[in-house]
């Protein structure tokens, strides 16, 4: 099975602030980056066409020519709980500097660690797989595209975060 991971395109959140779940706006810049984005997989033909369901990522598929793109929490960013929309410098949580060290499998407070996020996203491959789809297109979180290009064996866990493609990122794998 082919599956096209297409990242959202550029937020209009101040650097360094920890955004996850949220559903933030786009940059001004969206339309001509969703061009770009839209050029890139102009040519395909997928079977199925899924879609985080926050709004970054609809607005995408949706400039693309995807509308009816199957909403599916299972590809929503990283849940990042009581941290959300609060800059990384400033968040008091005790438990931070316990999350930074092993963020793979500490979850955030209220949240959830990136091995919780990997479950699901290798739950939606898992389940791709099984109803038989060839090609498939997913706009997605950076998390999300990193998740799948694990399950794929192109990267490792461990270099999760120092791999986020980005926005706007057509990359495609095989499973």
């Amino acid at each position: 099975m082919k599956i096209k991971l297409i990242r959202h395109t550029s937020v209009d959140v101040p650097k360094g602030i920890c955004y996850g779940q949220t559903d933030v706006p786009l940059k001004e810049t969206f339309p001509e980056e969703a061009a770009i984005t839209r050029k890139c997989i102009a040519q395909e033909v997928f079977d199925q066409v899924f879609t985080s369901p926050l709004s970054r990522c609809t607005k995408l598929a949706d400039y693309c020519g995807y509308p009816g793109a199957i909403r599916d929490d299972r590809l929503k960013e990283l849940d990042f709980g009581a941290w959300e929309m609060q800059p990384f410098d400033r968040i008091a949580d005790p438990r931070m500097q316990e999350w930074f060290d092993d963020y793979l499998n500490v979850p955030t407070t209220g949240g959830e660690s990136f091995m919780m996020q990997y479950r699901r996203v290798s739950a939606f491959i898992d389940e791709m797989k099984r109803r038989g789809y060839k090609h498939i297109a997913v706009f997605a979180h950076g998390g999300v595209l990193v998740c799948a290009q694990i399950y794929a064996g192109l990267l490792k866990p461990e270099d999760a975060f120092s791999s986020i493609p980005p926005y706007g990122a057509v990359i495609q794998i095989e499973i």
